[in-house]
């Protein structure tokens, strides 16, 4: 089961007695949870209906006395078991006949970052239909992420303004969740959100700037990258997150080179790549700046100084100076 179809279980009114909530995207897991339990428990009985262990620090035995101990004053209470994935395999088989039974009143919830489903544990859970994987989302995937935080501020978004969310802070879905609410508070009665609204909330925002110094070296244009460059700094920013906005844009120019290679319609290139027609021509038109041979160079000046930045191997203003007069400066593909 999805985070998606979990979280649409839950709107549905379906509160499962077990569930385990697992994966590399934390954002997900730990918004599940919350609306898990907001509907599974009274807030006003919390106190008396709720606990926490953690699996590096608990017993078996203590989890399923809190699971077996009957709600007060209420029709459920609820147990989370965080960090579920440092639970002992004698802790696991100890909860096995309550996972194959759970109780009817208490909702018992795991979260980890892995599981392992040749473990009896997990093929039991399995069976009940409570495994719940909440993957980091893919690029592509990002359009229908913000569409659905903006339906929940009760807003819609043009789906160019989603693009252009997605291309200033990528798959960092608390932080789109963050600027998809500030943005819905800015619109006020206004029920859809737009691309002005976007740079307008942006435009004084550190992922606005990398945005624009990655659109900039792309369109090779100095010294507007170089001003860039130089109010990233101004804010405080740090070199590894400018090589960041960097490489995601110079990932996006390589992908779309490629297919300007094998003489893709530029139209199919925005379906393949999922790129807005609002942003397509300008992204391919800085494609057609670069060979696919300088790009691969680039990715390793990227790598360099990325590990550099790391490593103390250089001032940073220095280096990141160096890497963008390197972008803007080389000749231009043919």
């Amino acid at each position: 089961m999805t985070a998606q179809e979990f979280e649409t279980a839950l709107n549905k009114g379906t509160i499962p007695p077990l569930s385990y909530l697992y994966g590399e995207e934390t954002f997900l897991i730990e918004r599940s949870v919350r609306q898990l339990l907001d509907r599974a428990i009274d807030p006003s009985l919390k106190d008396f209906n709720f606990n926490v262990f953690y699996g590096n620090e608990t017993k078996g035995v203590e989890i399923l006395d809190a699971a077996q101990t009957l709600p007060m004053f209420a029709e459920r209470r609820a147990v989370l078991v965080k960090r579920a994935d440092a639970l002992k395999a004698d802790v696991l088989e100890s909860l096995l006949p309550y996972v194959r039974n759970p109780a009817a009143t208490t909702c018992l919830v795991f979260t980890g970052a892995k599981i392992d489903q040749r473990k009896k544990f997990f093929q039991e859970l399995k069976k009940q239909g409570c495994l719940v994987e909440c993957k980091r989302l893919y690029d592509n995937k990002l359009a229908g992420f913000i569409q659905s935080e903006a339906i929940a501020q009760g807003k819609t978004i043009d789906p160019a303004a989603g693009g252009l969310l997605s291309l200033l802070i990528g798959n960092n879905l608390q932080e789109l969740s963050s600027q998809v609410e500030k943005l819905a508070v800015y619109c006020g009665v206004k029920p859809r959100i737009t691309v002005e609204d976007v740079r307008t909330i942006a435009s004084s925002s550190k992922a606005f700037t990398a945005f624009e110094l990655a659109r900039f070296a792309g369109q090779r244009d100095l010294q507007n990258a170089l001003r860039s460059l130089g109010a990233l700094f101004r804010d405080g920013e740090d070199a590894p997150l400018m090589i960041g906005a960097l490489t995601r844009h110079f990932r996006q120019l390589w992908r779309i080179r490629e297919l300007l290679d094998h003489k893709l319609p530029q139209a199919d290139i925005g379906r393949e790549l999922n790129i807005h027609t609002f942003f397509l021509g300008e992204m391919v038109q800085q494609a057609r700046n670069f060979s696919r041979s300088e790009l691969g160079r680039l990715f390793e000046e990227f790598y360099r100084c990325d590990v550099a930045s790391k490593t103390g191997g250089g001032q940073p203003y220095t280096l990141m100076h160096g890497l963008v007069v390197g972008i803007c400066t080389a000749s231009p593909a043919q």
